[in-house]
């Protein structure tokens, strides 16, 4: 090696640095970026170190992983292993290296060796961490080395960053990448410490040249010099093609006077070499360069089988290939070589190498199908279908963008009109999913026969960019129905279930009912859901279980949710082979009927996949269910934190659907949390957009914030007008799925407010309606609402203990906290101090843990007056408006809230709201404590 003294002295530091850490190492072709890593590769192994090694692969950029298992797969553990560990890698005995069972979980679901989806690219990350760790553990320092960075798959790319950025602290481990200045890569991003291969010096240059090539005239070797502008290989390879007179016309072309960049000039000299060998000897290099070969793969055996040059002397004597030392294996001598043998090759000559790839990479579908589809021409039904089973596998393992790619070549390749109309059809809905809307539009109008009406393609694609984000429902809805009745009734559609090949697929129909019910959920009522079930009865057997399913759950579950909850847990038996959007579909069947915990596991694993694959719709939908399920267990900083993630994605796309569904949301927490400026500005903004967009799903949640948030303030008036915004007292109003989900609120809102029997005879409607057989929550908020409105204290006690005693009460700590306390304040009335403290010390602290301060401090209070002295200083009592103020001092001077209300003009019912809101600031339960506690708090503002 001549000159690079900085670039040596640095990467000699690096490779004997005892602490861990990466580098990227970045420059044009041909400045010598593979002979700086051969260097550190070298000074590794001298120094004891263990070096992997792997080279990017062109051809396999769109490939998820594909890269990171070549870089890795000499380090993947066996069975020879030994058990694993559940513990972290950094906390293992001694001498006793073991892999926790978790890295060897997502390791082998990343690379095909489960059936488990890919883990997102944190979760793999750590487990290619706890790998790397594991593997220096059990003997030498480890040297990672990577060429040609720039043709790593994306997936594989991300990765490498995310392990690269926490190498320091971990001793033992080195990554060492190189890549392209010219070629966009992920490692552009990656945040790593980089170190810029730039041209050599002058008298490096000239030294070099000298020693290869000692006998150039002197008027070459001037042009030489200018025109390699100290890149080593053009120093190297440029001689070799000038003639003796520098004046010469040949010369001057291949040396690019006329502006071409310098790696087009070397590959020129390259394509010359090329040009003399035979044909034979050309195919084999073109096979070889379209798979990669030796694309090294590291100590062990090669992952996957690459193509094996056979009878190729001739290029190696030229100097287009080179043996490996340690492998032995044929080796194009620069990546510029590789370039040149594909460019040169014609059409044809590439098709042929690329049907004998296919044919090698057989048992790997997606390999075979990058081959498949470069190597046919005309359409070929067998090729078109495999195309296809290709991308559904790679829409299974998050490779949204390279199942659309292939799905449209297989439309490309269909033999009949009906067959590229369903693919292109379905390379439009998955684009549509992926959020990728403009690519699912321009592909759907592919989709559509000329002078037909628009395909089903079409209106799913505007459809799903309307209902996300503009959240258009009315004529949405609209436009779907007719597609769907077009499909219906099409005179090519066969008798029962159809083919794939005939005019009405499968896939298609399903995915427009799909869409009909999310549009009609969104809509949220009466109308909308019933036109959506009459044109679903019409479907007959064209409408499958799962149609039903959504159609039911997501409607009314009051009236049709009776019976779903086992299909919903068989469906969920098998969510690794299902497609993203439809474990997305079934997950929120589960929210509907309170059973989605079982499957949030699955949920927070595959998240991060679907948005870092540009699946940003289902992504954000998972984020919602996520929240819902951590708001429902009273994981509540954990769901603002989901929540605060998926807004920023949901704004960041102009979703505005999702925007506003994730505020109504954190409206939701905020309201529970006491947070009621908040909660009521939060309320304001998503009924301000949705009810003008007829979004009652939205405006129903909004009126829910505005009850919760009332409630929490005591105000119960307001909270009891804001629930019957949803729904009457005494009955569930049809397809506001709000109706059942509020039933405490209401009945709570109800009783404070002094209207008892409006109270009993909703708590009356939900046992009548069967709510405790439809869901968990359900059935312990009815047990909690009939306990409330009892008359007899046999019945409340009944059901109290029935509320209590539920086998999933834990699971909804809230609607648990709030039904003891209710349960503890009757217990005081009734039978005394003693008896209640029990609930009502529960009660309180639940609320505590949750952080809903408001309920907290009714529940001390109650506490207090149950004889129970406070364990930590009680908080400040919270201000009074005018109002209360002046309603409170009237009722401390032993007004009757009648004559109060003559007083300041009130009825009696407002005056004993504000009297309930003032109780819980002033940390009090009873009128007679009403004149001492006024004498602690500060006086109101002045009334306007």
């Amino acid at each position: 090696m001549v000159g690079r003294d900085g670039e040596r002295a640095r990467l000699s530091a690096f490779v004997r640095a005892a602490d861990g850490q990466a580098l990227v190492l970045r420059g044009e072709a041909g400045v010598g970026k593979s002979t700086l890593l051969d260097l550190a590769a070298r000074l590794a192994a001298e120094d004891g170190q263990s070096v992997v090694r792997a080279t990017g692969v062109e051809a396999e950029s769109g490939l998820p992983h594909a890269g990171l298992h070549q870089l890795l797969y000499p380090l993947l553990p066996t069975s020879d292993d030994g058990p694993s560990d559940d513990r972290p890698s950094d906390h293992r005995p001694s001498g006793a290296p073991l892999l926790s069972a978790g890295a060897r979980a997502a390791l082998d679901a990343a690379f095909g060796r489960s059936d488990g989806p890919p883990p997102p690219v944190m979760a793999l990350g750590i487990a290619v961490l706890d790998l790397l760790s594991w593997t220096a553990a059990k003997g030498r320092p480890l040297l990672l080395v990577l060429d040609d960075g720039q043709w790593l798959d994306g997936a594989s790319a991300e990765v490498c960053g995310f392990v690269g950025r926490r190498l320091a602290g971990r001793p033992g481990v080195k990554l060492l990448v190189a890549v392209r200045a010219d070629t966009a890569s992920r490692f552009d991003t990656a945040a790593l410490p980089e170190a810029q291969v730039g041209a050599l010096a002058d008298a490096d240059a000239t030294r070099l040249l000298d020693l290869h090539h000692p006998r150039l005239g002197r008027q070459v070797r001037g042009l030489v010099l200018e025109q390699a502008g100290g890149n080593p290989l053009a120093l190297l390879e440029l001689p070799a093609h000038l003639t003796a007179d520098p004046g010469d016309r040949a010369g001057q072309d291949l040396l690019g006077l006329h502006g071409v960049p310098l790696p087009r000039r070397i590959q020129e000299i390259y394509a010359a070499r090329l040009a003399r060998l035979g044909d034979t000897v050309r195919a084999e290099l073109l096979r070889g360069a379209l798979d990669g070969s030796a694309a090294r793969p590291g100590d062990g055996p090669a992952p996957i089988a690459r193509y094996r040059m056979r009878e190729v002397d001739e290029a190696v004597a030229c100097g287009l290939l080179v043996v490996e030392p340690v492998t032995g294996e044929l080796a194009f001598r620069h990546p510029l070589v590789r370039s040149s043998v594909v460019q040169l090759a014609t059409p044809d000559q590439r098709r042929s190498a690329h049907r004998v790839l296919a044919q090698l990479h057989r048992e790997y579908p997606e390999r075979r199908a990058i081959h498949l589809a470069a190597a046919t021409v005309d359409p070929e039904e067998g090729v078109a279908a495999d195309l296809e089973a290709a991308a559904r596998s790679a829409t299974r393992r998050g490779g949204a963008r390279m199942a659309v790619s292939w799905l449209t070549r297989a439309a490309e390749l269909s033999e009949t009109r009906v067959d590229r109309s369903r693919r292109l059809g379905e390379a439009a809905y998955v684009a549509g999913q992926a959020d990728h809307l403009g690519r699912a539009r321009s592909l759907a109008l592919a989709a559509a026969a000329p002078g037909t009406d628009e395909s089903p393609a079409a209106v799913l694609a505007d459809s799903y960019l309307a209902l996300y984000r503009d959240g258009e429902v009315r004529a949405t809805h609209r436009r779907i129905v007719a597609a769907v009745e077009r499909l219906r009734d099409s005179p090519d559609r066969r008798p029962g279930r159809s083919d794939r090949g005939a005019d009405l697929p499968d896939e298609v129909l399903d995915r427009l009912v799909s869409l009909l019910l999310a549009v009609s959920q969104y809509a949220g009522d009466r109308a909308t859901w019933r036109r959506t079930h009459e044109v679903l009865a019409t479907l007959g057997d064209l409408a499958t279980e799962r149609a039903w399913m959504y159609g039911s759950t997501w409607s009314d579950v009051v009236r049709h949710g009776a019976g779903w909850s086992r299909q919903v847990e068989r469906a969920s038996a098998s969510l690794a082979d299902q497609d993203p959007w439809d474990v997305t579909r079934l997950a929120v069947s589960a929210y509907h009927l309170d059973v989605l915990s079982p499957l949030r596991p699955y949920l927070e694993r595959v998240v991060d996949r679907e948005l870092d694959t540009g699946a940003m719709s289902s992504g954000i939908v998972m984020l919602h269910l996520v929240l819902l399920d951590q708001l429902a267990l009273g994981q509540w900083d954990a769901a603002e934190r989901t929540g605060h993630r998926a807004l920023a994605l949901a704004t960041e796309r102009g979703h505005g659907l999702f925007a506003h569904q994730t505020r109504a949301y954190l409206g939701q927490l905020a309201a529970v949390r006491g947070r009621t400026a908040e909660a009521r500005e939060l309320q304001a903004a998503v009924d301000a957009w949705a009810r003008p967009r007829g979004v009652g799903f939205l405006t129903q949640i909004a009126d829910a914030v505005g009850t919760t948030a009332a409630l929490g303030d005591g105000d119960y008036e307001t909270a009891f007008l804001h629930a019957i915004g949803i729904t009457a007292p005494g009955a569930f109003r049809p397809y506001a799925y709000q109706a059942s989900r509020t039933l405490l609120d209401l009945v709570e809102a109800a009783l404070h407010t002094g209207r008892a029997e409006q109270a009993r005879a909703h708590a009356l409607a939900a046992r009548d309606a069967g709510l405790p057989d439809l869901s968990p929550r359900l059935a312990l908020i009815t047990h909690g609402a009939l306990a409330m409105t009892a008359e007899d204290g046999t019945e409340a006690a009944a059901h109290y203990a029935a509320a209590q005693s539920h086998p999933a009460a834990e699971r909804f700590p809230f609607e648990l906290a709030r039904i003891r306390l209710a349960h503890g304040i009757g217990l005081r009335r009734l039978q005394g101090a003693a008896a209640a403290r029990l609930p009502l010390t529960q009660a309180a602290k639940a609320f505590d843990r949750l952080g809903a301060p408001a309920w907290a401090a009714r529940a001390h209070a109650e506490l207090r007056a149950a004889g129970v002295a406070p364990q930590t200083p009680s908080p400040a009592p919270l201000p009074l408006t005018w109002q209360e103020r002046r309603v409170a001092e009237l009722a401390a001077g032993g007004l009757t809230n009648k004559e109060i209300g003559e007083q300041m003009r009130l009825s009696p019912r407002t005056v004993g709201a504000h009297l309930y809101r003032a109780f819980p600031k002033l940390g009090i339960t009873t009128r007679a404590a009403l004149r001492d506690a006024l004498t602690r708090v500060s006086h109101p503002t002045p009334a306007p």
